[in-house]
């Protein structure tokens, strides 16, 4: 989880690889309508999101059922958003990808294709954040290398 320009896809797949789970970018499940409202610049609202986080909690539940391991990489700003995912998948584990503005904000003006952009995006994701606490989630600085990112997390789940 992490507010968008983490490294959310790129972690999250490597995590995947790593441990044999399917790997869902929650980015890709986002009703047209809500795509459309990003990419004018206009920030999603608790009811854009919750149709979304319901849809992301019914594939843990699915894998859950299937005895199947999934790595869903999720904005899942506020606390409400990760208990609703919480409802698929009750011992689900949280990598948080934190960074700071300056850091997001240069990540972000490197993209070239994908629909959340700007300035005003990142900081209306940033007033939204509810960070987890450390017994929510485990806190790693993304300006670590992903190799750091994925082995700690991974020695801290094993």
């Amino acid at each position: 989880m992490g507010v968008s320009g983490s490294g959310k896809s790129h972690i999250g797949r490597e995590i995947a690889r790593r441990i044999g789970a399917t790997f869902i970018d929650a980015d890709d499940h986002h009703s047209a309508t809500s795509i459309a409202k990003m990419s004018r610049g206009e920030p999603l609202n608790d009811g854009d999101r919750e149709g979304w986080l319901v849809t992301l909690s019914g594939f843990y539940q699915q894998h859950i059922e299937r005895h199947e391991t999934l790595v869903i990489g999720c904005s899942a700003l506020k606390h409400r958003y990760r208990d609703l995912l919480r409802r698929g998948a009750p011992d689900l584990k949280i990598l948080y990808l934190h960074g700071n503005r300056d850091t997001l904000l240069a990540r972000l003006n490197t993209r070239q294709t994908h629909f959340f952009h700007g300035e005003s995006m990142l900081d209306s994701q940033l007033r939204d954040l509810e960070p987890p606490s450390s017994e929510e989630a485990f806190r790693v600085d993304i300006r670590l290398s992903p190799s750091q990112i994925v082995e700690r997390f991974l020695q801290r789940i094993a």
